[in-house]
């Protein structure tokens, strides 16, 4: 339990854990304050965005929506590792959580992780008060991959917050962990960042592993049906870089590769029909032949 840092502070916490900031706008007081507490602070929620392009995901994160104003996070960690400072204060990104968990948060006393949410976002405490939040753009789907730079950043900036209060790792939890009706950060294992995490605060902030970035571990295989793999083979066909040709009126157009391996696909289709055609008017014609007495 602590007082939220500065956000000067979390700066230099960022900073001197080797993280790349880039400070948005007026973030030091974009905040929710007038909606309630923001304090004591607890610990750090991890998240994900179910959004794609980082200056997208940005803008969404700092603003919000009609019905969830933002920032609805202190900072956005992007592909590339950068973590994108949109808010300082109260944000929405919590919700409603179980007190239980809040619990085991604070006492630290959890093993591999804590226990599971009995409440979810409508009937739970209030989050917001009591975390940090870290959104994280991925699209949430376990498919979309974490990269080792993004992964190595979550890990830095979790290891700053919990270095500046004298927090273990166990401050450190998903979003899936506070909320029954949450999923993310979907696609990393929690116990493994929270390893991760660990393992930096031994050191020094200003270390480095001596192999590049941890990697992040292993996803659970998706179940693909035959029609995800059609429309992805489809996808992928449509994306090849596009080819340039002359139509019949002398303009220059483009097209994707998918368009010629479709007119590939129809004139060998028509070919083969021609064929058949062929094929069997010659067994008419060797059947008309005399035969030899």
């Amino acid at each position: 339990m602590a007082e939220p840092m500065s956000a000067a502070a979390i700066l230099v916490a960022l900073r001197a854990e080797g993280v790349r900031v880039v400070e948005v706008g007026n973030w030091r007081t974009h905040n929710r304050n007038a909606k309630g507490p923001w304090g004591p602070v607890n610990g750090s929620i991890v998240h994900h965005t179910v959004t794609k392009g980082t200056a997208n995901t940005v803008a969404i994160v700092r603003d919000g929506y009609s019905s969830l104003p933002g920032p609805l996070c202190h900072g956005m960690i992007a592909k590339d590792g950068t973590a994108h400072m949109v808010g300082w204060g109260r944000t929405n990104h919590a919700g409603g959580g179980d007190p239980a968990v809040l619990a085991r948060v604070v006492a630290e006393d959890y093993g591999t992780r804590p226990p599971a949410p009995a409440k979810g976002n409508a009937t739970g405490t209030d989050g917001n008060r009591h975390f940090y939040g870290w959104e994280c753009e991925n699209l949430g789907n376990g498919r979309d991959p974490w990269p080792g730079a993004q992964y190595d950043a979550i890990v830095r900036v979790q290891a700053a917050i919990c270095r500046a209060h004298g927090w273990t790792a166990k401050s450190v939890i998903g979003h899936l962990e506070w909320s029954s009706d949450k999923i993310d950060p979907r696609g990393i294992s929690m116990p493994t960042l929270r390893a991760d995490v660990a393992e930096r605060l031994k050191h020094p902030a200003s270390w480095s592993p001596g192999k590049p970035s941890p990697t992040p571990p292993p996803k659970e295989t998706p179940v693909t049906t035959t029609d995800d793999r059609v429309r992805s083979l489809h996808t992928n066909l449509m994306g090849i870089g596009s080819l340039t040709e002359i139509n019949g009126q002398g303009d220059r157009v483009q097209h994707a590769a998918g368009y010629y391996l479709a007119h590939i696909e129809r004139d060998t289709t028509t070919l083969q029909a021609q064929l058949n055609r062929v094929e069997a008017k010659l067994d008419q014609l060797i059947a008309a032949l005399p035969k030899e007495s």
